[in-house]
């Protein structure tokens, strides 16, 4: 029987633990080759020493299982290291088809307390890191086409979070660069849909290395059996839906996903909409129409969509 994903090759960052193995797993279950690439820094901040052990062992995984997949150690925030990941997609399998970005750090602090340096690093890792490996996958994909002249097979899947959705007061730096993704990810599906390539993202919630203390008091179910709701088993398998042949159709989307739950989230609609009855706003004209408006709505109501769904973390 045929896989959906057969006879492709992906790339997965951040695939060396959590959400991005379970992933690579999944696209490898599905039939792709597949490119592991983790930094393996063993700390969720990226601190500590980049080891090649977490790559390889998923790798390993996944050979085992009879799939084909080589690990890439190198740190998808740096440029160069970034088109050396899509280059050795190309190399080793002839061309690439799927990258499904995924790698990220926290250094979690108020705003008011945050330091340059724990802005910049996360800003680094999660937006720039998806842009760097998108940069280099998207000119791949674009040089294919123009030589076939006609559009190839591309799928991008980034990964957001409800950080973005919902707030987070001590994530100011992680929130900002989730919301940067879903920017990133809308603009590349505008571009890059003439070449046959979609772009979507992807809010997942699972217990993972990185979210031990946000579902610390979360319960798991009983050991004689049943999945974890928050078990990264539940969002891979959008992934590997995204990425295949059947969701050509499926471009510019933020969906949220977890514990057998997949919401489409709507892109942002006016709620309510004033127009001066001069040539431009006063101040107290701007006083009589938004003072009321807002004063009969709890705070933060626009921004309600992801409460209305219940996916707000509490």
């Amino acid at each position: 029987m045929s896989l959906p994903l057969q006879g492709l090759s992906a790339v997965v960052t951040g695939a060396g633990r959590g959400l991005g193995r379970a992933e690579a797993l999944e696209l490898a279950r599905l039939g792709a080759a597949v490119v592991v690439n983790d930094y393996g820094q063993p700390g969720r901040d990226g601190s500590g020493e980049a080891s090649a052990g977490p790559a390889e062992e998923v790798a390993a995984e996944i050979r085992a299982s009879g799939g084909t997949a080589l690990a890439h150690t190198g740190d998808v925030s740096d440029f160069a290291q970034a088109r050396t990941l899509v280059e050795s997609a190309v190399d080793a399998f002839g061309r690439l088809d799927i990258l499904v970005n995924n790698a990220g750090i926290l250094r979690d602090r108020m705003v008011f307390s945050m330091a340059e340096e724990e802005w910049d690093s996360v800003l680094r890792v999660h937006l720039k890191g998806h842009f760097n490996t998108i940069r280099f996958a998207a000119a791949h994909w674009r040089e294919r086409s123009k030589r076939a002249g006609e559009p190839v097979f591309g799928r991008i899947v980034n990964t957001s979070s409800e950080a973005f959705l919902a707030g987070s007061a001590g994530q100011p730096n992680y929130a900002a660069a989730k919301g940067g993704i879903v920017g990133l990810t809308t603009s590349t599906a505008l571009a890059l849909g003439r070449y046959g390539v979609t772009a979507n993202a992807i809010c997942p919630r699972a217990r993972t290395r990185m979210t031990e203390d946000v579902f610390a008091g979360v319960e798991q179910p009983p050991s004689s059996g049943g999945l974890d709701p928050l078990a990264p088993e539940h969002v891979a398998p959008l992934v590997g839906y995204l990425a295949s042949p059947a969701a050509a159709h499926v471009n510019g989307q933020l969906l949220v996903v977890h514990g057998g739950m997949v919401a489409v989230v709507e892109r942002p609609r006016l709620a309510a909409k004033f127009d001066s009855k001069q040539d431009a706003f006063s101040y107290d004209e701007l006083e009589a129409v938004l003072g009321p408006y807002y004063a009969d709505r709890p705070a933060g109501e626009t921004f309600a969509a992801a409460e209305v769904l219940g996916l707000k973390r509490g």
